[in-house]
């Protein structure tokens, strides 16, 4: 099969740790051929399909952490190979957040390719229906004490009554513009004027969960069924986050009973609008995101238990396309 890999620059992967590289490795291990590209190089014009400029790839099998010779193009640059969305047997959409207007742009373009016959995962409308700060609401069941708003006098309220808070920008990735208020409520105006730019953005406060010392387990979803193991990211020193990106430590488990409970509740809903991988987030007993974008941990998840993530995953992408 071909498949296109739409994501960031294939120089700046870490391939030790990165989950699209897996996903590769996985995939020309089976011999399929592999195609990358980035948002920026898809475009569309009338009389025409939406057309992506890529490179075609080899893995070279070097994965040394300082250098990014761990892959060959035969193009130079993406412009130098045209091709068709809906030529390949299947997009795989891996660009990371944040979800802005670009990212909002590229996911209308690719349901224009999906109405050309093109393949895309996750599904570009399921990805616009979910954003990964508020999906959550869906499943009120599964989640702590949480607001939305813009509004300041809503956040002082919520504060007044569960006195230890998060707050949170709905676009952030890797842990960017978290934030703790504890019971004295130390500076809490100029975190949420930081936060809400004076009213004119919405944010998310939920209530501290002290469980976070155990770690925030990332339970990945692949085709509606969780993986086996979970990545908890334990946060470090004086850090209240626990992403990797941040300094957490990434500790693969088994899943706990509860941690099957919200993944099999979720992922089956989830899968069935398109969303073939998506990454959980769950503190103690509550989900606090829902990752659809460019779930990660897949290679961590590997050489701490020996649960082949990547294989699962490609394994549900060829199920799918038949």
């Amino acid at each position: 099969m071909k498949l296109l890999f739409i994501a960031d620059p294939l120089e700046g992967f870490k391939t030790y740790k990165d989950s699209t590289f897996a996903m590769m490795r996985e995939a020309a291990s089976r011999g399929h051929t592999l195609m990358a590209c980035g948002p920026q190089d898809v475009m569309w014009q009338r009389g025409g399909r939406v057309t992506a400029f890529v490179r075609e790839i080899t893995l070279t099998g070097a994965e040394s952490k300082d250098k990014h010779d761990w892959f060959a193009a035969k193009q130079q640059a993406p412009d130098e190979l045209p091709v068709a969305l809906a030529d390949v047997d299947a997009v795989v959409m891996r660009k990371d957040p944040p979800f802005d207007s670009e990212y909002f742009y590229a996911t209308h373009l690719l349901g224009q390719a999906e109405r050309e016959g093109a393949r895309v995962f996750n599904s570009p409308r399921a990805l616009r229906d979910h954003p990964e700060k508020l999906a959550i609401l869906e499943f009120p069941q599964f989640i702590g004490p949480t607001l939305v708003t813009r509004d300041e006098s809503d956040i002082k309220r919520f504060h007044a009554e569960h006195k230890d808070i998060i707050l949170k920008p709905l676009d952030g990735m890797g842990g960017t513009g978290i934030f703790r208020v504890g019971p004295d409520g130390l500076n809490l105006g100029s975190i949420t004027e930081t936060l809400n730019k004076g009213g004119a953005e919405t944010v998310m406060v939920q209530r501290y969960l002290p469980e976070i010392v155990k770690g925030d387990k990332r339970i990945l979803i692949i085709g509606g069924v969780p993986v086996p193991h979970c990545l908890a990211r334990i946060p470090q020193g004086m850090e209240i986050r626990g992403n990797l990106a941040v300094g957490g430590k990434g500790v693969a488990q088994p899943l706990s009973a509860r941690d099957r409970e919200i993944a099999e509740a979720i992922g089956p809903i989830l899968a069935a609008r398109g969303l073939l991988l998506i990454g959980l987030d769950v503190i103690g007993d509550c989900v606090t995101e829902i990752n659809v974008t460019s779930p990660t941990g897949f290679q961590e998840i590997m050489q701490q238990s020996g649960f082949d993530v990547a294989k699962m995953f490609i394994d549900a992408l060829e199920a799918v396309l038949g």
